[in-house]
């Protein structure tokens, strides 16, 4: 138990690396969260930090929900899908409520797709190409990440419905995570109805 309990503790401090504050100090010498939409997310980084550091902030949080999931996987021997999923949703917790700037963090959608990607790779990468054509076309990346939700769940939906529901587990998780980035993306939503969204310029 004192193992589980380090590596949930190790995943909740590996979620709350700030990535795009320290590139943003490190890069600029600025608070990332001074400019901007205010959010310590790839997507404000993208916007503040350009394109490379963008990028390079993207696929850090994408890691960092990934290696959690890695990280359980590795210390422990045949972990349960329950525990995994423990191990995922702590990481993006602590992407979301980070310790180290003040429990205000990004919007998770980055991190979970890390964790997704390890958890349910076909069903992420199904969901990552109606994120980017979403993106692509409509250059609104919170639309992407809405719709990407939405996918997700859709998808692993179909696939516990075909395995009999062998991951049920997984599918409350996929659930609860889509509902928490739709209350994430509140303001965003009402941009998006209000026609005043900011676009992504490529």
């Amino acid at each position: 138990m004192s193992l589980v309990f380090i590596l949930l503790i190790i995943s909740y401090l590996l979620g709350s690396i700030p990535t795009s504050y320290i590139m943003g100090k490190l890069v600029r010498n600025i608070d990332i969260r001074e400019h901007g939409s205010g959010n310590v997310g790839a997507t404000n980084s993208l916007r503040v930090l350009g394109t490379k550091i963008g990028i390079f902030t993207l696929i850090i949080d994408v890691a960092k929900g990934a290696l959690a999931v890695l990280f359980a996987k590795l210390i422990i021997e045949q972990p349960s899908n329950l525990l995994l999923v423990f191990s995922g949703l702590l990481a993006i917790i602590g992407h979301i409520f980070t310790i180290f700037l003040k429990f205000k963090g990004g919007k998770g959608v980055a991190t979970s797709a890390g964790v997704f990607l390890i958890l349910t790779p076909l069903a992420t990468g199904i969901t990552l190409l109606i994120f980017v054509i979403t993106v692509w076309i409509s250059k609104y990346v919170s639309l992407g990440s809405l719709l990407a939700a939405l996918t997700l769940f859709i998808v692993e939906l179909i696939i516990n419905i075909n395995n009999h529901f062998a991951d049920i587990e997984l599918l409350i998780f996929i659930l609860i995570i889509a509902i928490f980035i739709f209350i994430r993306h509140k303001a965003n939503i009402s941009r998006l109805l209000d026609g005043n969204e900011n676009k992504l310029k490529f």
